[in-house]
Formats: structure tokens, C-alpha cells, sequence
């Protein structure tokens, strides 16, 4: 028996490298026809997004953020690829991540795009700038963690 395609996991990787992501928020995405079955083909790209938080009234907009056309709808059935897209989250969650980002140097950012019980996700992260310092720091951090799994698992 033929098992079921899996919907992909479109990724921001270079946020969290740009980013020190200290909390996500998973929120909606209202999308037409043609981006859902695009992003089922894993046809998008997350690298130039950012999300966009207004406290009055409360709304998430996602900006930036790539979504090819999906040509076996049709010339006259296409969605504009870069689009504003709104995300849906509860009112309260809006407000605070309105609030968080108020302060100076906190953004944003779509970190991931998954599906969950066949509806799109969007995981949202804050995340505050790294400077060029603090990326190497991640980086030497990152790479000694890796050589003590490595070592661990040759004594065993």
C-alpha cells in the first residue's frame, strides 16, 4: 500500500543564525487555492520575510515573504506571488507581540511553514538582531557542542 506524500517543512534557517530567537508564536495563514498547493510542493522561500504587528486594531501581516505561481491552475487563476498575506492568532497574543516589539532592536520573524491537520502554520519567532560578534560566538558555540557528541559517541 502506497503511503501518503508528506507535506513539506519550509524552514528560515538563516533567521536563526541573524536572530536570537526568545519566543514563537504558531499563528494561520489566510492563503488562496493556488499558494496552498505551491507550498505542497514546497515552492516558497522565507528568507527576505518579516511579520508586521499592529496593537489597534490587532492584526499580523506577513510581508516579504515568496510563493510561486502554481501553473497548472491557469494564466487567469494565478496569485500574485508577493503578496501581504494576514496571519490569524488570538487577539491577546496580537496585542503582545505588538507590545514586545516596540522595543528597540526586537523583530518578528516567520521561522517556519508546516502543516498541521491539513491547515498551513506559520511559526512566528522575536528575535532580537545578532551583531557579527555574537553570530561567531553562536557559531564556535555550535561547532564545540558538535565535537563533544562526536566524542561521547565513540566511547560507547
Amino acid at each position: 500500500m502506497k503511503e501518503p506524500a508528506r507535506a513539506p517543512e519550509i524552514e528560515n534557517r538563516r533567521a536563526r543564525h541573524d536572530y536570537a530567537i526568545e519566543d514563537t508564536l504558531e499563528c494561520g495563514i489566510e492563503l488562496l487555492g493556488t499558494e496552498v498547493k505551491s507550498i505542497r510542493d514546497g515552492k516558497m522561500s522565507l528568507a527576505e520575510g518579516f511579520v508586521m504587528a499592529r496593537a489597534d486594531p490587532p492584526s499580523l501581516e506577513l510581508h516579504g515573504v515568496h510563493i510561486d505561481e502554481y501553473p497548472p491552475a491557469g494564466r487567469d487563476r494565478q496569485h500574485d506571488p508577493r503578496r501581504v498575506r494576514t496571519l490569524l492568532a488570538h487577539r491577546r497574543e496580537i496585542v503582545r507581540l505588538a507590545t514586545e516589539v516596540k522595543a528597540k532592536g526586537v523583530s518578528l520573524v516567520p521561522l517556519k511553514v508546516y502543516f498541521a491537520k491539513g491547515r498551513a502554520k506559520l511559526l512566528v519567532g522575536v528575535g532580537k538582531g545578532r551583531k557579527k560578534g555574537d553570530k561567531r560566538e553562536a557559531i564556535a558555540e555550535r561547532e564545540m557542542r558538535r565535537d563533544i557528541d562526536r566524542e561521547m559517541g565513540r566511547r560507547r
